[in-house]
Parts: C-alpha cells; sequence; structure tokens
C-alpha cells in the first residue's frame, strides 16, 4: 500500500488490539516546542463504534475536565469513524499522559452533566448523553492495563 500524508491512513486498523492509546504524530516546531497527537482508541476499528451522543459527550466533558489536570492540553477531538478521540498536547509524554487520561476518564464517572450542553454553548446541544458517555468511560477504565498494548 501507498504511503499516505494523513498517519492514520498508514496504520493497519486490522491489527490493532483496541482498547489503546498511542502517539500518533510528533511535531516539533519552529521555535522548539514539541506537539504531541495521542490516538486515544476506545473501541475495536471496524467491529464497534460509540454512538454519536456518547462520543459528543466524552468529546465535551474530556476538553474540559482534562483541563483540571493540565495546561498542556491543546484539543481533544473525536475520531470521524466514532472508535476514539485524537488529543493534541504540546509536549506531554506518554508516562505523564496516561495519568491525566485516567484522571479524566474518572472525573467523567463523577460528572453530573455535559459542560455546554446546549443551544449556546454547542452546535447540537441536544445531542450528549451523560450516561452513554460515563459507559464508554467505565469500559475504557476497566482495560486502563491494555492501553499501552496497541497492536492485536
Amino acid at each position: 500500500m501507498e504511503k499516505m500524508n494523513v498517519e492514520s491512513f498508514n496504520l493497519d486498523h486490522r491489527a490493532v488490539a483496541a482498547p489503546y492509546v498511542r502517539i500518533a504524530d510528533r511535531k516539533i516546531l519552529p521555535g522548539g516546542d514539541t506537539l504531541i497527537k495521542y490516538d486515544v482508541r476506545f473501541t475495536q476499528p471496524n467491529t464497534a463504534h460509540l454512538d454519536m451522543p456518547a462520543v459528543h459527550s466524552i468529546e465535551h466533558l474530556s476538553a474540559e475536565l482534562m483541563r483540571n489536570h493540565t495546561d498542556k492540553l491543546i484539543d481533544f477531538s473525536p475520531m470521524g469513524c466514532q472508535t476514539g478521540f485524537y488529543a493534541l498536547t504540546l509536549g506531554i509524554e506518554p508516562q505523564e499522559f496516561m495519568p491525566i487520561l485516567e484522571a479524566t476518564m474518572r472525573d467523567i464517572l463523577e460528572a453530573t452533566e455535559v459542560p455546554a450542553a446546549n443551544e449556546v454553548q454547542c452546535g447540537w446541544g441536544a445531542n450528549h448523553s451523560l450516561g452513554a458517555a460515563q459507559e464508554a468511560a467505565r469500559g475504557f477504565l476497566a482495560a486502563r492495563s491494555e492501553w499501552e498494548q496497541v497492536m492485536a
């Protein structure tokens, strides 16, 4: 297969074993800062996916709550395939990122509402489910010992 520009298009999605967390990209900026992009995969590609209200709510919850643990999160965004998320960070190495991610998932389990899940602050405020987000986070946390095992 020809090498493509998008890193994840070069990943054999049949060979991975979700859930997992891996570095998807690392870029050194002209000023010397390093961007590290994580593939935070909740479900097995082409086998399972998260429903959109769960994806949307995990996005909101993680984007808000992870920033309580670090000021180096640039973005937390969903994958179009609905199997996981990308976390873009300012130089957070895996040994620091994993505990931050774990703490964020625990925060999701304790949440009583999805932040900014309304028509004023969100483009589709009705498309959220705290319960579905918590169920997905619970399953992801249950596999914590497997997060660093990417390939099947």
